[in-house]
């Protein structure tokens, strides 16, 4: 089953609950019983480390087995692997 993220609409407040597909976009009852309404939201992760190394001769490669790119996760920025 997969944990859905759902977040209150009048205070910002996120929950996470476990449910099945079919019950995702269900009414959620308020855990602080305060009748608050919540709305299900995008629920984003991220994953780290080299999902394939770049090869030695690559001018984008940092010896660590990843590109620095805009989106790179490593937090090194930009250009510090001589993209410019």
């Amino acid at each position: 089953m997969p944990i859905y993220e759902y977040e209150a609409i009048e205070d910002g407040e996120v929950i996470e609950l476990l449910r099945t597909m079919k019950d995702a976009d269900a009414p959620v009852e308020d855990p602080a019983g305060r009748g608050r309404t919540f709305r299900r939201r995008l629920s984003v992760f991220g994953v780290s480390g080299a999902a394939s190394a770049a090869s030695p001769s690559s001018s984008f490669s940092t010896g660590g087995g990843h590109v620095h790119s805009a989106g790179c996760g490593c937090g090194k920025p930009m250009g510090s692997c001589g993209l410019g």
